[in-house]
């Protein structure tokens, strides 16, 4: 996503009723049944876990706190974070590890599969459930809206061309965007990504981080610089409905 995709932030996505980075999810069962903080939660799941729908924890960071984002649970902090992001949205994460008390996250900060370690403090972070994943499916260039195990849409999409493949992996929504400040490459409006594209084309003046996002043109085929494409009137739908935080999983 270029960094002229800085643009205005929708404050209408809002977090409903989170995960492992599996699409089945849910360690300890979504922390449990979120109490208040300061419950150790061990990731074992019940054996009856993959008999449940799919449930992921958001982790939302309160406002006005800052939290430290650290390479390992209780190890060195990488950054400390506000609670907005780069783009101004709600600072959330999804959760897809538990270790005790604290709470493996996919962020920017870090490359393409680490996790950053951020503690279960309650009186920092806002902790909630959801049902709702997307998956994309290179080989199929489609684009799945889950909630649970039901398929609310699916989605054509151009994925990346030859040069600049969309890079497989598991991910976070970590930004909405729409407005004409987001430029007219973008369409009506943007996920923004937690994941970066490791293979830029030559001269590329944007960043590097992989987005969700409409376009004015044709839809289909490989064509893109690593992103998602899909059609507006498809974003839409996705823009209204998908939590900041929701996990995203790309496969080839």
């Amino acid at each position: 996503m270029a960094a002229a995709a800085v643009g205005v932030v929708v404050g209408a996505v809002a977090l409903t009723d989170g995960g492992d980075d599996d699409p089945g999810g849910d360690p300890a069962a979504a922390l449990r049944a979120l109490p208040g903080a300061g419950a150790a939660v061990e990731e074992a799941a019940e054996p009856s876990a993959a008999l449940r729908p799919p449930l992921y924890a958001i982790a939302t960071v309160r406002g006005g706190s800052r939290i430290a984002l650290r390479r390992s649970p209780g190890g060195a902090a990488i950054r400390t974070v506000g609670d907005a992001t780069e783009f101004g949205s709600a600072r959330s994460f999804w959760v897809a590890r538990v270790r005790g008390d604290w709470l493996g996250v996919p962020a920017p900060e870090l490359p393409n599969g680490e996790l950053a370690w951020i503690r279960d403090d309650r009186d920092r972070l806002e902790v909630l459930q959801s049902r709702y994943s997307l998956h994309a499916d290179l080989s199929d260039r489609a684009l799945l809206l889950r909630y649970g195990n039901r398929v609310l849409d699916r989605i054509p999409v151009t994925v990346g061309g030859e040069g600049t493949p969309t890079p497989t992996g598991s991910y976070s929504v970590t930004d909405a965007l729409a407005g004409a400040r987001i430029g007219p490459w973008y369409g009506c409006c943007v996920l923004a990504l937690s994941g970066h594209q490791p293979n830029l084309p030559s001269g590329w003046i944007g960043g590097d981080r992989i987005a969700i996002h409409g376009t004015p043109g044709v839809v289909g085929g490989a064509a893109s610089s690593g992103c998602l494409r899909a059609a507006d009137s498809d974003m839409v739908g996705l823009f209204a409905r998908v939590p900041l935080g929701t996990p995203v999983f790309v496969r080839a």
